[in-house]
């Protein structure tokens, strides 16, 4: 069986805000944030829109970049948006 395929997105919130998260269909969550039913920090600061997404990759991946990506501070955030800076999720170490 294949291994389940995820995005993960950087929106852009209505208040200049940024929001990340992980899904296996982009567009269907922002309308689903965009609807008020989607991250209760997104709810607020309506509407959102998609200003980056990386993918696809497995959802163990998208899950460990999404907490990578959180602990960027918001110029980081900016430069990873315009593409002036690239980030690698390091390889996890094997299990002996």
């Amino acid at each position: 069986m294949p291994a389940a395929k995820a995005y993960v997105y950087l929106l852009t919130c209505a208040d200049d805000t940024y929001y990340i998260g992980t899904a296996r269909d982009v567009a269907a969550r922002v309308a689903v944030h965009n609807t008020g039913k989607g991250a209760k920090y997104t709810r607020p600061r309506r509407p959102v829109t998609v200003a980056w997404q990386e993918g696809p990759m497995t959802v163990s991946r998208a899950l460990r970049r999404e907490y990578q990506l959180k602990q960027l501070t918001r110029a980081q955030k900016e430069k990873l948006i315009t593409g002036a800076l690239v980030i690698k999720l390091p390889r996890r170490a094997k299990v002996r």
